[in-house]
């Protein structure tokens, strides 16, 4: 048997013996030069590199935008609270908001006065991922359902504020007893400058309109300012 074997192999030709053996040791090589060169990798970094910070300033102000919106929405969700418990209890309700170590805040009670004891003000969009600074809070109040002397929003000052509804969930008579004046009450959100605590273009408020207690949104200048 072994005899025949060598016949065979005997009968190959050799052209095609070197062919195949010419081929092996090619695919051979090609298997020991598999993988990717410092120059190719370098390249892939430096593509990847150049396409982060492409989108890295789009993803910033995406998420800055979200994260304003969903304090806003707080905002608005938390007056609706009050005006709807004192239209539904037949009792004046208000909400106040303040800053406290950087982060807004809010409380909803019943009457004008802010309670003593007992209550815990909530971070606005608290189940929001935030560091504290990244939102900032500003309104035009400078008391109970009064505003400060201009009637505009000092957006270089953290918010402060009360709103009060009386039982039928209008705006209640000012602080010092004075009706409501024309100019409507804001609270505002915004992202802080570059650096600083001022507040940027990207804006967004709730207006309460005076008297009649109608509760609206908007967003950026000239109405939020």
């Amino acid at each position: 048997m072994h005899s025949a074997a060598l016949l065979r192999l005997n009968k190959i030709p050799k052209q095609f013996v070197v062919k195949t053996l010419k081929q092996q040791c090619q695919v051979k090589r090609l298997y020991q030069d598999a993988g990717f060169s410092l120059i190719e990798l370098t390249v892939v970094l430096l593509l990847v590199g150049i396409l982060a910070a492409i989108a890295a300033p789009g993803w910033v102000a995406f998420v800055n935008r979200q994260r304003v919106n969903k304090v806003n929405d707080a905002v608005l969700a938390a007056l609706q609270q009050a005006q709807r418990e004192a239209k539904n209890k037949k009792l004046p309700y208000s909400v106040s908001f303040k800053v406290e170590d950087n982060v807004p805040k809010f409380l909803i009670y019943q009457g004008a006065v802010i309670p003593t004891s007992g209550v815990v003000w909530k971070p606005l969009g608290e189940n929001m991922t935030s560091n504290p600074g990244q939102v900032l809070l500003y309104t035009n109040i400078a008391a109970s359902n009064k505003k400060n002397a201009t009637g505009v929003i000092v957006d270089t000052a953290p918010g402060t504020g009360i709103i009060t509804f009386d039982y039928m969930g209008v705006l209640a008579p000012q602080s010092d007893g004075s009706t409501v004046a024309s100019t409507p009450l804001k609270v505002m959100v915004a992202t802080p400058k570059t650096g600083t605590t001022e507040a940027s273009a990207l804006k967004r408020c709730v207006i309460v309109e005076t008297l009649l207690g109608g509760i609206r949104t908007a967003k950026d200048s000239p109405q939020c300012d």
